[in-house]
Protein backbone atom coordinates (compact mmCIF):
# COMPACT_ATOMS: atom_id res chain seq x y z
CA UNK A 1 0.00 0.00 0.00
CA UNK A 2 1.29 3.42 -0.94
CA UNK A 3 1.54 6.02 1.79
CA UNK A 4 1.68 9.76 1.51
CA UNK A 5 4.35 11.20 3.79
CA UNK A 6 3.46 14.65 5.02
CA UNK A 7 5.38 16.73 7.50
CA UNK A 8 3.58 18.11 10.49
CA UNK A 9 3.06 21.84 10.83
CA UNK A 10 3.05 23.74 14.10
CA UNK A 11 -0.44 24.80 15.10
CA UNK A 12 0.52 26.71 18.25
CA UNK A 13 2.84 29.48 19.35
CA UNK A 14 5.29 28.23 21.96
CA UNK A 15 5.62 30.26 25.14
CA UNK A 16 8.99 31.93 25.87
CA UNK A 17 9.58 29.45 28.71
CA UNK A 18 10.41 26.82 26.09
CA UNK A 19 13.69 28.60 25.24
CA UNK A 20 15.64 26.21 27.50
CA UNK A 21 14.47 23.19 25.46
CA UNK A 22 16.53 21.89 22.51
CA UNK A 23 15.15 23.22 19.20
CA UNK A 24 14.16 19.72 18.08
CA UNK A 25 12.07 19.12 21.19
CA UNK A 26 10.46 22.54 20.78
CA UNK A 27 9.46 21.56 17.26
CA UNK A 28 8.12 18.18 18.36
CA UNK A 29 6.01 19.61 21.18
CA UNK A 30 4.66 22.37 18.95
CA UNK A 31 3.57 19.70 16.47
CA UNK A 32 1.57 18.13 19.32
CA UNK A 33 -0.10 21.42 20.31
CA UNK A 34 1.85 21.76 23.56
CA UNK A 35 2.11 25.50 24.21
CA UNK A 36 3.68 25.76 27.66
CA UNK A 37 6.16 23.63 29.63
CA UNK A 38 3.65 23.29 32.46
CA UNK A 39 1.66 21.00 30.12
CA UNK A 40 4.59 18.61 30.53
CA UNK A 41 4.32 18.65 34.31
CA UNK A 42 3.36 15.05 35.00
CA UNK A 43 3.16 15.24 38.77
CA UNK A 44 0.04 13.81 40.37
CA UNK A 45 -1.17 17.27 41.37
CA UNK A 46 -1.94 17.85 37.68
CA UNK A 47 -4.63 15.17 37.60
CA UNK A 48 -8.18 16.36 36.96
CA UNK A 49 -10.34 16.64 40.06
CA UNK A 50 -12.35 13.53 40.92
CA UNK A 51 -15.30 15.57 42.22
CA UNK A 52 -16.10 16.46 38.60
CA UNK A 53 -17.26 12.87 38.02
CA UNK A 54 -21.01 12.53 37.78
CA UNK A 55 -22.24 9.67 39.93
CA UNK A 56 -19.09 9.38 42.04
CA UNK A 57 -20.61 10.51 45.38
CA UNK A 58 -23.39 7.91 45.13
CA UNK A 59 -20.91 5.20 44.13
CA UNK A 60 -18.71 6.02 47.12
CA UNK A 61 -21.72 5.95 49.45
CA UNK A 62 -22.61 2.44 48.24
CA UNK A 63 -19.03 1.19 48.57
CA UNK A 64 -18.37 2.74 51.99
CA UNK A 65 -21.50 1.07 53.31
CA UNK A 66 -20.45 -2.22 51.71
CA UNK A 67 -17.06 -2.13 53.45
CA UNK A 68 -18.38 -0.98 56.81
CA UNK A 69 -21.10 -3.62 56.85
CA UNK A 70 -18.90 -6.44 55.58
CA UNK A 71 -20.92 -6.98 52.41
CA UNK A 72 -19.79 -9.37 49.68
CA UNK A 73 -18.41 -7.50 46.64
CA UNK A 74 -18.06 -9.01 43.18
CA UNK A 75 -15.97 -7.34 40.46
CA UNK A 76 -17.16 -8.06 36.90
CA UNK A 77 -14.55 -7.15 34.31
CA UNK A 78 -13.80 -7.35 30.62
CA UNK A 79 -11.56 -9.93 28.95
CA UNK A 80 -8.88 -7.57 27.61
CA UNK A 81 -5.84 -5.92 29.19
CA UNK A 82 -7.84 -2.90 30.32
CA UNK A 83 -10.38 -5.19 31.94
CA UNK A 84 -7.66 -7.27 33.61
CA UNK A 85 -5.85 -4.26 35.04
CA UNK A 86 -9.17 -2.68 36.08
CA UNK A 87 -10.22 -5.86 37.88
CA UNK A 88 -6.81 -6.07 39.55
CA UNK A 89 -6.88 -2.45 40.79
CA UNK A 90 -10.38 -2.93 42.20
CA UNK A 91 -9.51 -6.24 43.88
CA UNK A 92 -6.21 -5.12 45.39
CA UNK A 93 -7.49 -1.71 46.52
CA UNK A 94 -10.68 -3.04 48.14
CA UNK A 95 -8.74 -5.73 49.99
CA UNK A 96 -6.19 -3.16 51.13
CA UNK A 97 -9.04 -1.04 52.48
CA UNK A 98 -10.33 -3.91 54.59
CA UNK A 99 -13.24 -5.19 52.49
CA UNK A 100 -14.37 -8.43 54.12
CA UNK A 101 -15.08 -10.40 50.93
CA UNK A 102 -14.02 -9.46 47.41
CA UNK A 103 -13.91 -11.67 44.34
CA UNK A 104 -13.92 -11.19 40.59
CA UNK A 105 -15.60 -12.68 37.57
CA UNK A 106 -14.59 -12.20 33.95
CA UNK A 107 -17.08 -13.49 31.35
CA UNK A 108 -15.47 -16.08 29.11
CA UNK A 109 -15.85 -14.48 25.68
CA UNK A 110 -16.66 -17.84 24.08
CA UNK A 111 -19.51 -18.65 26.49
CA UNK A 112 -20.99 -15.34 27.61
CA UNK A 113 -19.64 -12.59 25.39
CA UNK A 114 -18.95 -9.06 26.55
CA UNK A 115 -20.32 -7.19 29.53
CA UNK A 116 -22.69 -7.69 32.44
CA UNK A 117 -25.23 -9.92 30.70
CA UNK A 118 -28.15 -11.54 32.56
CA UNK A 119 -26.38 -14.88 32.12
CA UNK A 120 -23.18 -13.70 33.81
CA UNK A 121 -25.22 -12.11 36.59
CA UNK A 122 -26.75 -15.50 37.31
CA UNK A 123 -23.26 -17.02 37.42
CA UNK A 124 -22.19 -14.28 39.84
CA UNK A 125 -25.28 -14.96 41.95
CA UNK A 126 -23.91 -18.41 42.81
CA UNK A 127 -21.39 -16.62 45.06
CA UNK A 128 -24.18 -14.57 46.72
CA UNK A 129 -22.65 -11.11 46.27
CA UNK A 130 -24.38 -8.10 47.78
CA UNK A 131 -22.71 -5.60 45.46
CA UNK A 132 -21.52 -5.90 41.86
CA UNK A 133 -18.93 -3.43 40.55
CA UNK A 134 -18.41 -3.47 36.80
CA UNK A 135 -15.03 -2.37 35.49
CA UNK A 136 -14.39 -1.47 31.84
CA UNK A 137 -17.98 -2.44 30.97
CA UNK A 138 -21.57 -2.00 32.08
CA UNK A 139 -22.69 1.24 30.43
CA UNK A 140 -24.73 -0.76 27.88
CA UNK A 141 -25.68 -3.64 30.21
CA UNK A 142 -29.31 -2.65 30.69
CA UNK A 143 -30.69 -6.18 30.92
CA UNK A 144 -27.82 -7.41 33.08
CA UNK A 145 -28.24 -4.62 35.61
CA UNK A 146 -31.99 -5.27 35.70
CA UNK A 147 -31.31 -8.94 36.43
CA UNK A 148 -28.88 -8.08 39.22
CA UNK A 149 -31.41 -5.70 40.79
CA UNK A 150 -34.11 -8.35 40.48
CA UNK A 151 -31.87 -10.71 42.45
CA UNK A 152 -31.41 -8.12 45.19
CA UNK A 153 -27.89 -6.91 44.35
CA UNK A 154 -26.62 -3.35 44.30
CA UNK A 155 -24.76 -2.39 41.12
CA UNK A 156 -22.05 0.22 40.65
CA UNK A 157 -21.10 0.66 36.99
CA UNK A 158 -17.61 1.99 36.22
CA UNK A 159 -16.89 2.24 32.52
CA UNK A 160 -15.46 4.48 29.83
CA UNK A 161 -17.25 3.24 26.72
CA UNK A 162 -19.76 5.43 24.89
CA UNK A 163 -23.32 4.99 26.17
CA UNK A 164 -26.31 4.12 24.03
CA UNK A 165 -29.64 5.91 23.99
CA UNK A 166 -30.56 4.51 27.40
CA UNK A 167 -28.55 3.98 30.57
CA UNK A 168 -28.83 0.99 32.91
CA UNK A 169 -30.76 1.45 36.15
CA UNK A 170 -27.69 0.94 38.33
CA UNK A 171 -27.32 2.31 41.85
CA UNK A 172 -24.50 4.47 40.54
CA UNK A 173 -22.72 5.04 37.21
CA UNK A 174 -19.22 6.49 36.96
CA UNK A 175 -18.25 7.08 33.34
CA UNK A 176 -16.72 10.29 31.96
CA UNK A 177 -18.66 9.77 28.73
CA UNK A 178 -22.13 9.54 30.25
CA UNK A 179 -24.43 12.50 29.58
CA UNK A 180 -23.94 15.36 32.00
CA UNK A 181 -20.51 14.31 33.30
CA UNK A 182 -18.20 17.30 33.70
CA UNK A 183 -14.99 15.31 34.11
CA UNK A 184 -12.69 16.84 31.45
CA UNK A 185 -10.68 13.76 30.45
CA UNK A 186 -13.10 11.79 28.32
CA UNK A 187 -10.25 9.52 27.24
CA UNK A 188 -9.74 7.64 30.51
CA UNK A 189 -9.40 3.91 30.10
CA UNK A 190 -11.52 1.65 32.30
CA UNK A 191 -8.55 1.23 34.65
CA UNK A 192 -8.29 5.00 34.98
CA UNK A 193 -11.96 5.25 35.95
CA UNK A 194 -11.74 2.58 38.67
CA UNK A 195 -8.49 4.13 39.94
CA UNK A 196 -10.35 7.42 40.50
CA UNK A 197 -13.19 5.57 42.22
CA UNK A 198 -10.84 3.68 44.54
CA UNK A 199 -8.90 6.86 45.32
CA UNK A 200 -12.12 8.66 46.26
CA UNK A 201 -13.20 5.65 48.33
CA UNK A 202 -9.97 5.74 50.30
CA UNK A 203 -10.54 9.44 51.00
CA UNK A 204 -14.08 8.82 52.21
CA UNK A 205 -12.97 5.99 54.50
CA UNK A 206 -10.16 8.17 55.87
CA UNK A 207 -12.64 10.92 56.72
CA UNK A 208 -14.79 8.41 58.63
CA UNK A 209 -11.79 7.20 60.62
CA UNK A 210 -12.05 3.73 59.15
CA UNK A 211 -8.32 3.01 59.02
CA UNK A 212 -7.75 4.14 62.60
CA UNK A 213 -10.61 2.01 63.89
CA UNK A 214 -9.81 -1.25 62.13
CA UNK A 215 -7.36 -3.88 63.24
CA UNK A 216 -6.00 -6.80 61.32
CA UNK A 217 -4.15 -9.52 63.18
CA UNK A 218 -3.87 -7.15 66.18
CA UNK A 219 -2.22 -4.47 64.02
CA UNK A 220 -3.70 -1.21 62.80
CA UNK A 221 -4.94 -1.48 59.19
CA UNK A 222 -2.55 0.73 57.19
CA UNK A 223 -4.06 3.24 54.82
CA UNK A 224 -3.15 2.08 51.29
CA UNK A 225 -0.88 4.20 49.12
CA UNK A 226 -2.84 4.60 45.88
CA UNK A 227 0.39 5.28 44.03
CA UNK A 228 1.15 1.58 44.40
CA UNK A 229 -1.52 0.85 41.78
CA UNK A 230 -0.20 3.22 39.12
CA UNK A 231 1.86 0.52 37.41
CA UNK A 232 -1.42 -1.29 36.65
CA UNK A 233 -3.08 1.98 35.59
CA UNK A 234 -0.24 2.76 33.17
CA UNK A 235 -0.34 -0.74 31.67
CA UNK A 236 -4.11 -0.75 31.11
CA UNK A 237 -4.15 2.80 29.72
CA UNK A 238 -1.45 2.13 27.13
CA UNK A 239 -2.69 -1.37 26.23
CA UNK A 240 -6.21 -0.07 25.57
CA UNK A 241 -4.81 2.47 23.07
CA UNK A 242 -6.86 5.34 24.46
CA UNK A 243 -5.70 8.86 23.51
CA UNK A 244 -2.91 10.08 25.76
CA UNK A 245 -4.37 13.44 26.70
CA UNK A 246 -2.69 15.42 29.48
CA UNK A 247 -4.48 13.52 32.24
CA UNK A 248 -3.63 10.10 30.82
CA UNK A 249 -0.01 11.15 30.29
CA UNK A 250 0.24 11.91 34.00
CA UNK A 251 -1.10 8.47 34.89
CA UNK A 252 1.20 6.68 32.43
CA UNK A 253 4.26 8.74 33.36
CA UNK A 254 3.78 8.07 37.04
CA UNK A 255 3.32 4.35 36.44
CA UNK A 256 6.45 4.16 34.28
CA UNK A 257 8.49 6.07 36.87
CA UNK A 258 7.54 3.52 39.51
CA UNK A 259 8.36 0.60 37.24
CA UNK A 260 11.79 2.02 36.39
CA UNK A 261 12.43 2.38 40.10
CA UNK A 262 11.56 -1.27 40.66
CA UNK A 263 8.19 -0.55 42.27
CA UNK A 264 5.80 -2.79 40.37
CA UNK A 265 3.60 -5.81 40.78
CA UNK A 266 5.49 -9.15 40.55
CA UNK A 267 3.28 -10.06 37.59
CA UNK A 268 4.27 -6.99 35.59
CA UNK A 269 7.94 -7.63 36.34
CA UNK A 270 7.53 -11.24 35.19
CA UNK A 271 5.76 -10.19 31.98
CA UNK A 272 8.60 -7.77 31.23
CA UNK A 273 11.11 -10.54 31.80
CA UNK A 274 9.45 -13.03 29.44
CA UNK A 275 9.20 -10.23 26.86
CA UNK A 276 12.93 -9.49 27.35
CA UNK A 277 12.37 -5.88 28.36
CA UNK A 278 14.59 -4.09 30.88
CA UNK A 279 12.37 -2.53 33.60
CA UNK A 280 14.91 0.24 34.21
CA UNK A 281 14.59 1.40 30.58
CA UNK A 282 10.90 0.78 30.05
CA UNK A 283 8.83 3.21 27.96
CA UNK A 284 5.14 3.27 27.05
CA UNK A 285 5.75 1.38 23.80
CA UNK A 286 7.04 -1.60 25.81
CA UNK A 287 3.70 -1.79 27.61
CA UNK A 288 1.79 -1.52 24.35
CA UNK A 289 3.79 -3.91 22.18
CA UNK A 290 5.30 -6.37 24.66
CA UNK A 291 3.33 -6.63 27.90
CA UNK A 292 -0.18 -5.82 26.65
CA UNK A 293 -0.32 -8.49 23.92
CA UNK A 294 0.80 -11.22 26.32
CA UNK A 295 -1.86 -10.20 28.81
CA UNK A 296 -4.50 -9.96 26.08
CA UNK A 297 -3.64 -13.44 24.84
CA UNK A 298 -5.35 -14.95 27.88
CA UNK A 299 -8.68 -13.36 27.01
CA UNK A 300 -8.30 -14.12 23.32
CA UNK A 301 -7.52 -17.82 23.56
CA UNK A 302 -8.31 -18.99 27.07
CA UNK A 303 -9.53 -17.24 30.21
CA UNK A 304 -8.51 -13.77 31.40
CA UNK A 305 -8.46 -15.02 34.97
CA UNK A 306 -4.92 -16.23 34.15
CA UNK A 307 -3.92 -12.63 33.49
CA UNK A 308 -5.66 -11.30 36.59
CA UNK A 309 -3.99 -13.93 38.76
CA UNK A 310 -0.64 -12.92 37.28
CA UNK A 311 -1.27 -9.24 38.08
CA UNK A 312 -2.63 -9.74 41.59
CA UNK A 313 -0.34 -12.41 43.05
CA UNK A 314 2.29 -11.36 45.58
CA UNK A 315 4.32 -14.52 44.95
CA UNK A 316 7.09 -13.85 42.38
CA UNK A 317 7.39 -17.57 41.55
CA UNK A 318 3.68 -17.87 40.81
CA UNK A 319 3.87 -14.64 38.80
CA UNK A 320 6.74 -16.03 36.72
CA UNK A 321 4.87 -19.27 36.02
CA UNK A 322 1.72 -17.41 34.98
CA UNK A 323 3.72 -14.97 32.84
CA UNK A 324 5.28 -17.91 31.01
CA UNK A 325 1.81 -19.35 30.41
CA UNK A 326 0.71 -15.99 28.99
CA UNK A 327 3.82 -15.88 26.81
CA UNK A 328 3.02 -19.33 25.41
CA UNK A 329 -0.58 -18.29 24.74
CA UNK A 330 0.68 -15.24 22.89
CA UNK A 331 2.88 -17.44 20.72
CA UNK A 332 -0.19 -19.55 19.89
CA UNK A 333 -2.16 -16.39 19.17
CA UNK A 334 0.50 -15.18 16.72
CA UNK A 335 0.48 -18.50 14.90
CA UNK A 336 -3.32 -18.47 14.59
CA UNK A 337 -3.26 -14.84 13.48
CA UNK A 338 -0.67 -15.54 10.77
CA UNK A 339 -2.76 -18.38 9.38
CA UNK A 340 -5.96 -16.30 9.44
CA UNK A 341 -4.22 -13.39 7.73
CA UNK A 342 -3.02 -15.63 4.90
CA UNK A 343 -6.55 -16.96 4.47
CA UNK A 344 -8.02 -13.46 4.44
CA UNK A 345 -5.56 -12.22 1.82
CA UNK A 346 -6.10 -15.35 -0.29
CA UNK A 347 -9.85 -14.77 -0.11
CA UNK A 348 -9.45 -11.17 -1.29
CA UNK A 349 -7.10 -12.29 -4.06
CA UNK A 350 -9.62 -14.88 -5.27
CA UNK A 351 -12.15 -12.07 -5.64
CA UNK A 352 -9.63 -9.92 -7.49
CA UNK A 353 -9.47 -7.50 -4.59
CA UNK A 354 -5.90 -7.98 -3.46
CA UNK A 355 -4.81 -4.63 -4.93
CA UNK A 356 -5.57 -1.78 -2.53
CA UNK A 357 -5.91 0.58 -5.50
CA UNK A 358 -8.47 -1.55 -7.28
CA UNK A 359 -11.58 0.45 -8.08
CA UNK A 360 -13.84 -2.46 -7.24
CA UNK A 361 -12.52 -2.90 -3.70
CA UNK A 362 -15.19 -2.10 -1.09
CA UNK A 363 -14.57 0.99 1.00
CA UNK A 364 -15.70 -0.91 4.07
CA UNK A 365 -14.24 -4.43 4.13
CA UNK A 366 -16.13 -7.28 5.81
CA UNK A 367 -14.43 -10.68 6.07
CA UNK A 368 -15.80 -13.95 7.40
CA UNK A 369 -14.60 -17.52 7.67
CA UNK A 370 -16.44 -20.26 9.51
CA UNK A 371 -13.14 -21.62 10.86
CA UNK A 372 -11.68 -18.38 12.19
CA UNK A 373 -10.96 -17.97 15.88
CA UNK A 374 -13.27 -15.51 17.61
CA UNK A 375 -10.52 -14.35 19.96
CA UNK A 376 -8.16 -13.27 17.17
CA UNK A 377 -10.48 -11.49 14.72
CA UNK A 378 -9.77 -8.10 16.28
CA UNK A 379 -6.08 -8.39 15.50
CA UNK A 380 -6.87 -9.72 12.02
CA UNK A 381 -9.12 -6.72 11.35
CA UNK A 382 -6.34 -4.40 12.49
CA UNK A 383 -3.75 -6.06 10.21
CA UNK A 384 -6.01 -5.94 7.14
CA UNK A 385 -6.94 -2.33 7.96
CA UNK A 386 -3.25 -1.40 8.08
CA UNK A 387 -2.58 -3.13 4.75
CA UNK A 388 -5.46 -1.64 2.76
CA UNK A 389 -6.26 1.51 4.79
CA UNK A 390 -9.97 0.85 4.90
CA UNK A 391 -12.35 0.20 7.79
CA UNK A 392 -12.39 -3.56 8.34
CA UNK A 393 -14.70 -5.91 10.21
CA UNK A 394 -13.58 -9.53 10.64
CA UNK A 395 -16.22 -12.10 11.64
CA UNK A 396 -16.05 -15.55 13.19
CA UNK A 397 -18.71 -17.93 14.50
CA UNK A 398 -19.89 -17.08 18.00
CA UNK A 399 -20.01 -20.82 18.63
CA UNK A 400 -17.75 -22.84 16.36
CA UNK A 401 -19.65 -26.01 17.24
CA UNK A 402 -22.77 -24.59 15.60
CA UNK A 403 -21.11 -24.54 12.20
CA UNK A 404 -20.29 -28.24 12.43
CA UNK A 405 -23.97 -29.14 12.25
CA UNK A 406 -24.55 -29.21 8.52
CA UNK A 407 -28.26 -28.45 8.59
CA UNK A 408 -27.80 -25.45 10.83
CA UNK A 409 -24.82 -24.33 8.81
CA UNK A 410 -26.78 -24.48 5.59
CA UNK A 411 -29.59 -22.44 7.08
CA UNK A 412 -27.16 -19.91 8.50
CA UNK A 413 -29.23 -19.93 11.67
CA UNK A 414 -26.35 -19.23 14.01
CA UNK A 415 -24.64 -16.12 15.33
CA UNK A 416 -21.39 -14.63 14.12
CA UNK A 417 -19.39 -12.01 15.97
CA UNK A 418 -17.44 -9.22 14.35
CA UNK A 419 -14.53 -7.10 15.49
CA UNK A 420 -14.14 -3.76 13.72
CA UNK A 421 -11.15 -1.47 13.24
CA UNK A 422 -11.37 1.93 11.61
CA UNK A 423 -9.23 4.60 9.97
CA UNK A 424 -9.05 8.35 10.69
CA UNK A 425 -12.21 10.07 9.53
CA UNK A 426 -14.66 7.27 10.29
CA UNK A 427 -16.18 6.81 13.74
CA UNK A 428 -16.81 3.08 13.58
CA UNK A 429 -19.43 2.94 16.32
CA UNK A 430 -21.36 5.75 14.63
CA UNK A 431 -21.16 3.84 11.34
CA UNK A 432 -22.64 0.75 12.99
CA UNK A 433 -25.34 2.87 14.60
CA UNK A 434 -26.21 4.27 11.16
CA UNK A 435 -26.44 0.78 9.67
CA UNK A 436 -28.62 -0.28 12.60
CA UNK A 437 -30.93 2.70 12.09
CA UNK A 438 -31.36 2.01 8.37
CA UNK A 439 -31.73 -1.75 8.81
CA UNK A 440 -33.50 -2.43 12.10
CA UNK A 441 -32.87 -5.93 13.39
CA UNK A 442 -29.93 -6.61 11.08
CA UNK A 443 -27.38 -6.16 13.88
CA UNK A 444 -28.24 -8.07 17.04
CA UNK A 445 -26.04 -5.86 19.24
CA UNK A 446 -23.03 -3.59 18.92
CA UNK A 447 -20.83 -1.20 20.88
CA UNK A 448 -17.41 0.36 20.98
CA UNK A 449 -15.32 3.45 20.31
CA UNK A 450 -14.37 5.68 17.39
CA UNK A 451 -11.63 3.37 16.16
CA UNK A 452 -12.74 -0.07 17.39
CA UNK A 453 -16.07 -1.80 17.93
CA UNK A 454 -17.74 -5.17 18.24
CA UNK A 455 -21.03 -6.53 16.94
CA UNK A 456 -23.00 -9.69 16.33
CA UNK A 457 -25.49 -10.79 13.68
CA UNK A 458 -26.93 -13.93 12.09
CA UNK A 459 -24.63 -15.74 9.67
CA UNK A 460 -27.24 -15.66 6.90
CA UNK A 461 -27.34 -11.85 7.22
CA UNK A 462 -23.61 -11.42 6.56
CA UNK A 463 -23.87 -10.42 2.88
CA UNK A 464 -26.70 -8.00 3.61
CA UNK A 465 -24.64 -6.40 6.36
CA UNK A 466 -21.53 -6.41 4.15
CA UNK A 467 -23.32 -4.32 1.52
CA UNK A 468 -24.98 -2.03 4.07
CA UNK A 469 -21.68 -1.35 5.83
CA UNK A 470 -19.90 -0.55 2.57
CA UNK A 471 -22.67 1.92 1.62
CA UNK A 472 -22.41 3.62 5.00
CA UNK A 473 -18.63 3.93 4.80
CA UNK A 474 -18.92 5.44 1.31
CA UNK A 475 -21.40 7.98 2.67
CA UNK A 476 -19.08 8.96 5.52
CA UNK A 477 -15.71 9.07 3.75
CA UNK A 478 -14.19 10.81 0.75
CA UNK A 479 -11.92 8.96 -1.67
CA UNK A 480 -8.89 10.84 -0.36
CA UNK A 481 -9.54 9.31 3.07
CA UNK A 482 -8.60 5.91 1.63
CA UNK A 483 -4.96 6.94 1.13
CA UNK A 484 -2.85 6.47 4.22
CA UNK A 485 -1.01 9.57 5.35
CA UNK A 486 2.10 9.29 7.46
CA UNK A 487 2.80 12.43 9.48
CA UNK A 488 6.42 13.09 10.39
CA UNK A 489 8.34 15.70 12.35
CA UNK A 490 10.56 16.46 9.36
CA UNK A 491 14.23 15.72 8.78
CA UNK A 492 17.09 15.30 11.19
CA UNK A 493 20.40 17.00 10.51
CA UNK A 494 23.51 14.76 10.42
CA UNK A 495 24.65 15.98 13.85
CA UNK A 496 21.27 15.05 15.37
CA UNK A 497 21.80 11.31 14.95
CA UNK A 498 23.29 11.14 18.42
CA UNK A 499 22.89 8.83 21.39
CA UNK A 500 22.10 11.68 23.86
CA UNK A 501 19.31 12.95 21.60
CA UNK A 502 17.91 9.43 21.14
CA UNK A 503 17.80 9.03 24.92
CA UNK A 504 16.19 12.44 25.28
CA UNK A 505 13.42 11.53 22.83
CA UNK A 506 12.72 8.25 24.66
CA UNK A 507 12.27 10.09 27.93
CA UNK A 508 10.33 13.06 26.53
CA UNK A 509 7.02 11.18 26.45
CA UNK A 510 5.10 9.22 27.38
CA UNK A 511 4.20 8.80 23.73
CA UNK A 512 1.11 7.03 22.51
CA UNK A 513 -2.26 7.40 20.83
CA UNK A 514 -2.83 11.02 19.68
CA UNK A 515 0.47 12.05 21.29
CA UNK A 516 2.65 10.11 18.87
CA UNK A 517 6.27 9.16 19.28
CA UNK A 518 8.54 11.44 17.19
CA UNK A 519 8.79 10.21 13.62
CA UNK A 520 11.21 11.66 11.08
CA UNK A 521 11.76 11.17 7.37
CA UNK A 522 14.54 11.71 4.87
CA UNK A 523 16.68 10.28 2.09
CA UNK A 524 19.61 7.98 2.81
CA UNK A 525 22.34 6.08 1.01
CA UNK A 526 22.14 2.29 1.33
CA UNK A 527 25.45 0.84 2.49
CA UNK A 528 24.28 -2.68 3.39
CA UNK A 529 21.03 -4.63 3.40
CA UNK A 530 20.16 -8.18 4.47
CA UNK A 531 17.22 -10.20 5.79
CA UNK A 532 17.26 -11.31 9.43
CA UNK A 533 14.67 -13.39 11.27
CA UNK A 534 13.12 -14.49 7.93
CA UNK A 535 11.23 -11.24 7.20
CA UNK A 536 13.04 -8.29 8.80
CA UNK A 537 15.38 -6.04 6.82
CA UNK A 538 18.60 -5.06 8.55
CA UNK A 539 20.28 -2.08 6.88
CA UNK A 540 23.27 0.19 7.22
CA UNK A 541 22.44 3.67 5.98
CA UNK A 542 24.29 6.95 5.60
CA UNK A 543 23.03 10.52 5.40
CA UNK A 544 23.92 12.02 1.97
CA UNK A 545 25.49 15.04 3.66
CA UNK A 546 27.65 12.88 5.94
CA UNK A 547 28.29 9.59 4.12
CA UNK A 548 31.23 8.78 6.39
CA UNK A 549 28.85 8.33 9.38
CA UNK A 550 26.90 5.11 9.02
CA UNK A 551 23.69 4.29 10.88
CA UNK A 552 22.17 0.94 11.77
CA UNK A 553 18.52 0.58 10.78
CA UNK A 554 15.88 -2.12 10.82
CA UNK A 555 12.52 -2.51 9.08
CA UNK A 556 10.21 -5.24 10.38
CA UNK A 557 8.01 -7.52 8.25
CA UNK A 558 9.15 -6.31 4.85
CA UNK A 559 8.05 -7.76 1.52
CA UNK A 560 10.80 -10.31 0.91
CA UNK A 561 9.95 -10.41 -2.80
CA UNK A 562 11.25 -6.83 -2.98
CA UNK A 563 13.94 -6.73 -0.31
CA UNK A 564 16.89 -7.07 -0.23
CA UNK A 565 17.74 -5.62 -3.67
CA UNK A 566 21.39 -4.76 -4.39
CA UNK A 567 20.32 -2.41 -7.18
CA UNK A 568 18.66 -0.06 -4.66
CA UNK A 569 21.27 2.39 -3.44
CA UNK A 570 19.08 5.25 -2.20
CA UNK A 571 15.92 5.12 -0.09
CA UNK A 572 13.38 7.44 1.45
CA UNK A 573 12.47 6.29 4.93
CA UNK A 574 10.22 7.37 7.77
CA UNK A 575 11.85 6.35 11.03
CA UNK A 576 12.13 6.71 14.77
CA UNK A 577 15.45 7.53 16.41
CA UNK A 578 15.99 4.76 18.95
CA UNK A 579 18.62 3.30 21.26
CA UNK A 580 19.80 -0.22 20.58
CA UNK A 581 21.43 -2.15 23.42
CA UNK A 582 23.63 -5.14 22.50
CA UNK A 583 25.88 -6.86 25.03
CA UNK A 584 25.72 -3.84 27.27
CA UNK A 585 26.74 -1.41 24.51
CA UNK A 586 24.37 1.32 23.38
CA UNK A 587 24.15 2.68 19.85
CA UNK A 588 21.81 4.73 17.71
CA UNK A 589 19.37 2.72 15.60
CA UNK A 590 16.73 3.85 13.15
CA UNK A 591 13.44 1.99 13.53
CA UNK A 592 12.01 2.18 10.01
CA UNK A 593 8.26 2.74 9.80
CA UNK A 594 8.04 3.15 6.02
CA UNK A 595 10.55 2.41 3.29
CA UNK A 596 10.59 3.23 -0.41
CA UNK A 597 13.31 2.89 -3.02
CA UNK A 598 14.60 5.92 -4.94
CA UNK A 599 15.97 5.74 -8.45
Amino acid sequence: MQKVIRRRESTVQLSPEFHTFPPLLQRIYAHRSVQHPNELDYTLKQLSRPDLFKGLPVAIEVLVQAIEEGKRIMIVGDFDADGATSSSVAMLALRAMGAAWVDYLVPNRFEFGYGLTPEIVRVAAQSSPDVIITVDNGISSIDGVDEAKRLGMQVVVTDHHLPGESLPEADAIVNPNQPGCAFPSKNLAGVGVIFYVMNALRGALRERGWFQSQYFQSLQLPEPNMGDFLDLVALGTVADVVPLDANNRVLVHQGLQRMRAGRMRPGIRALLEVAKRDPERIVAADLGFAVGPRLNAAGRLDDMSIGIRCLTTDDPYEAQSLAETLHDLNQDRRSIETSMQKEALASLAALGLEDADAEQMPWGLCLYDANWHQGVIGILASRIKDKFHRPVIAFAPADLAATSESQVAEQGDFEIKGSARSIPGLHIRDALAAVDARHPGLIKKFGGHAMAAGLSLRADQFETFQQAFDREVRAMLDEKDLTATLLTDGELRPNEFSLPLAHQLRQAGPWGQQFPEPLFDGEFLVVQQRIVGEKHLKMVLAHPDAPQNVLDAIAFNVDTTVWPDPSITRVHVAYQLDVNVFRGRESVQLMINHLSALK
